[in-house]
């Protein structure tokens, strides 16, 4: 007689997580070896993966398609500089400012979170305009024209990019750990269950509103810290840019084109949108209407995505029947 077992780890599981391991390393040594602009390049690479790992962990495992996580990017921006004012290290700064955006948004969850489908985007996009709005009237923090980060001027620029990448690469490094835990744990069924079906998921004594408050303060603790990260390693911030739509554009075109409700096709559509980024953004408008068409496409054609096509399961996540 036959016999089956449920597992996990599979040879592929193994190997990659190893690799996983090697790769970080090296990831961390990069500074001692590359030039100042290949690290802040790299810097970016992680705000977006951060990005696009937040927003897929919204609206690919939760169901919540939000179209207002710049408000927590400008956020965490903002925040870093008020506390850098104060006399606050600039690299806890960045941390105390992801913590900001998270305290932030679990009373704004207790709004938002009552609205469903369109409701819910266009609720949490009222809710970055009008925090955007707040910032252009402050006049302490450069109203409509902005202002700079002002307390990393004490270190030497090509020390001030490790530590900017090093922060990055550990925020990073955190946030796609914390999805990799919620996911293997309890939870990670029932938050697929409430984006399947919420009613039936309640039905079933799944706590549905406690479930989707977690996504959204993790959410917003991760865009707070892309938000810092990216003052960090611009300098300087308009209400207009870090408070942007834009940011939901690009989150939408990363985990569209990676693969929505997959761990891995969120990283790979940061990398194709970083290349893209980097090769066509001196087009202007066009280059925004470009990316919005090739998601539209993907959406039509490919709505699993790059890493949805290939099937190809990297890390633990899933359960396997195999025999005994």
């Amino acid at each position: 007689m036959t016999t089956y077992a449920v597992r996990r780890w599979t040879g592929v599981s193994r190997i990659s997580s190893g690799l996983l391991l090697v790769l970080v390393l090296v990831l961390v040594a990069v500074p001692y070896g590359m030039s100042g602009y290949v690290v802040q390049q790299l810097t970016s690479l992680f705000i977006l993966v951060i990005l696009a790992a937040m927003w897929n962990t919204l609206a690919g495992y939760g169901g919540l398609v939000s179209v207002g996580q710049q408000a927590y990017i400008g956020i965490g921006a903002y925040a870093t500089v008020v506390l850098t004012r104060q006399q606050v290290t600039p690299y806890l700064a960045m941390v105390l400012a992801a913590v900001i955006a998270a305290v932030i948004a679990l009373p704004t969850s207790l709004l938002v979170l009552r609205l469903r489908g369109g409701q819910f985007a266009i609720g949490t996009w009222v809710v970055a305009e009008t925090f955007a709005l707040l910032v252009t009237l402050n006049q302490s923090l450069g109203g409509g024209t902005g202002t700079s980060l002002l307390g990393l001027n004490q270190y030497d620029p090509d020390y001030r990019r490790a530590y900017t990448y090093w922060l990055a690469l550990a925020f990073m490094a955190l946030m796609l750990g914390l999805v990799f835990v919620l996911l293997r744990s309890r939870a990670g069924p029932a938050l697929q269950a409430i984006r399947d079906d919420e009613e039936a998921a309640a039905s079933l004594g799944v706590k549905v509103l406690p479930a989707k408050r977690l996504l959204f303060v993790i959410a917003a603790f991760g865009c707070g810290a892309a938000g810092a990260l990216t003052v960090a390693n611009s300098l300087y911030i308009q209400p207009q840019s870090i408070f942007g739509v834009q940011w939901t554009a690009y989150m939408l075109f990363m985990v569209l084109v990676g693969g929505i409700g997959t761990f891995e096709g969120p990283i790979i559509g940061a990398i194709v949108f970083f290349v893209v980024q980097n090769l066509f953004a001196d087009y202007g408008a066009w280059y925004l209407i470009g990316l919005g068409a090739v998601a539209i496409l993907f959406a039509l054609l490919l709505p699993r995505g790059l890493w949805g096509v290939a099937r190809v399961q990297l890390l633990p996540l899933g359960h396997r029947l195999v025999r005994k």
